[in-house]
């Protein structure tokens, strides 16, 4: 295959769902220029719709008008899709909210863990109901919270985010540690450009101050980098070109995918660096490599955990065996990650291992042929239709469609990026 042109990422879904919902508690009309539309996108707009905010339809191309303001009770269950980061987040917020709401989703959200995130918000004074299983789906009435300090179970940007979010709600101080390596830290820059104090401190903990104040903004949602791995994916794994990516986040708690795959001999330049409300931006020239195996350590996981899946199909391409040490966050992810990643590589021809929490994946230069569960996850369902476009593959993914939870259009972009193949 070779590839050519250039190609605009959809906005970053992490920072179009802190966006729209700090503008839907900011006092006034804020203006969300480059928002991502995907599946997940929507179900924080519908929320925050539900929770009697005005919102306008993400569409392709248009920018998005949040008139946010005070919430209010709505009348039913608020309904959040797939979305684990339009509950978690939400959750954080709705704490400092003094009514009672019941937070639901599709099969997949329901199974996903929700405990982890209702255990700081109790302890900061909210009262939430979980099913006996935790998941979904489950009840939340906030009140008068009080200062935090908590170490999290696991380092999560949602999780984190949950806590933050609920102490600049109720405008009290909170400190968090993650365990094991930063997370990514949207919510930290959001919270600093509207004056609120958040410290990164020794030993991974984060410090946050309610010195600031919510008010009405206008911005640009940056290309998604972990959106943009699988055109970089596939960028790698053509015959011959050179693709450039344009307007993508660099955060830097969100590059941990280059910084793999430079380690095993991608070849990605960053050109035009510039910052946008607080977060780099560049442009990514990508050119074909041969690459190499390595070994992905625990403490890079959180900076990547959503970039495992096209890491791994370029492992599959990769001379050698790579290892991803400590992925077990994979398995409770839209699916089973983890079991999926490895099934579906030995399903194509592939030697691949989940042991424990630790992932195998040995390279080969055989065609990959077969088919592939992707059991609905959007991050599955493109890593392998990457891979399907090496030379001489056969390959039949089960449900791309799925990949508009966080990419629509990517079938239509994988194809105009790809001159023959």
């Amino acid at each position: 295959m070779t590839l050519s042109g250039s190609a605009r990422i959809p906005g970053d879904k992490s920072l179009t769902h802190r966006a729209l919902y700090l503008a839907a508690m900011a006092p006034g009309r804020s203006e969300l220029r480059g928002a991502l539309t995907s599946l997940d996108a929507r179900s924080t707009a519908a929320a925050v719709r539900r929770l009697g905010v005005d919102v306008t339809r993400l569409r392709e191309g248009e920018a998005v008008s949040v008139r946010g303001g005070r919430w209010r009770r709505p009348e039913a269950p608020i309904h959040c899709g797939n979305s684990g980061t339009t509950v978690r987040l939400g959750m954080g917020l709705l704490a400092a909210h003094r009514f009672e709401v019941t937070l639901t989703g599709d099969a997949s959200l329901r199974r996903r863990p929700m405990r982890r995130v209702a255990d700081p918000l109790i302890a900061m004074g909210a009262s939430l109901t979980l099913p006996d299983r935790d998941g979904l789906p489950l009840t939340i009435r906030g009140g008068r919270l009080r200062p935090l300090i908590w170490e999290l179970p696991v380092s999560s940007a949602q999780l984190k985010g949950a806590v933050l979010l609920a102490g600049m709600a109720a405008g009290v101080a909170v400190r968090v540690r993650e365990p094991a390596g930063r997370s990514r830290d949207h919510t930290e820059r959001m919270l600093r450009a509207f004056g609120y104090q958040v410290t990164d401190e020794p030993d991974g903990w984060i410090g946050f101050e309610p010195t600031g104040r919510l008010a009405p903004f206008q911005t640009d949602i940056p290309g998604d980098i972990s959106s943009a791995a699988f055109l970089l994916g596939a960028a790698t794994l053509a015959t011959a070109g050179e693709l450039r990516l344009l307007d993508v986040g660099v955060n830097p708690t969100r590059t941990g995918v280059l910084t793999v795959l430079a380690r095993m001999g991608g070849r990605v330049a960053i050109e035009n660096r510039r910052e946008v409300v607080g977060e780099p931006v560049a442009d990514l020239v990508v050119r074909p490599a041969s690459l190499r195996a390595t070994t992905v350590r625990s403490a890079e996981v959180p900076g990547l955990i959503d970039e495992i899946p096209m890491l791994a199909v370029l492992a599959a391409r990769a001379e050698g065996t790579t290892v991803f040490e400590e992925v077990g966050e994979l398995r409770v992810k839209e699916s089973d990650r983890l079991a999926l990643i490895a099934g579906n590589l030995r399903a194509l021809g592939v030697d691949a291992a989940a042991v424990g929490n630790t992932l195998h994946v040995t390279g080969t230069d055989r065609p990959p042929a077969g088919r592939v569960i992707t059991a609905g996850d959007h991050r599955i369902a493109m890593a392998f239709a990457v891979l399907g476009r090496v030379r001489g593959a056969k390959v039949r993914v089960d449900d791309l469609a799925c990949a508009s939870v966080s990419f629509p259009g990517f079938s239509d972009t994988l194809r105009s990026i790809a001159m023959s193949r």
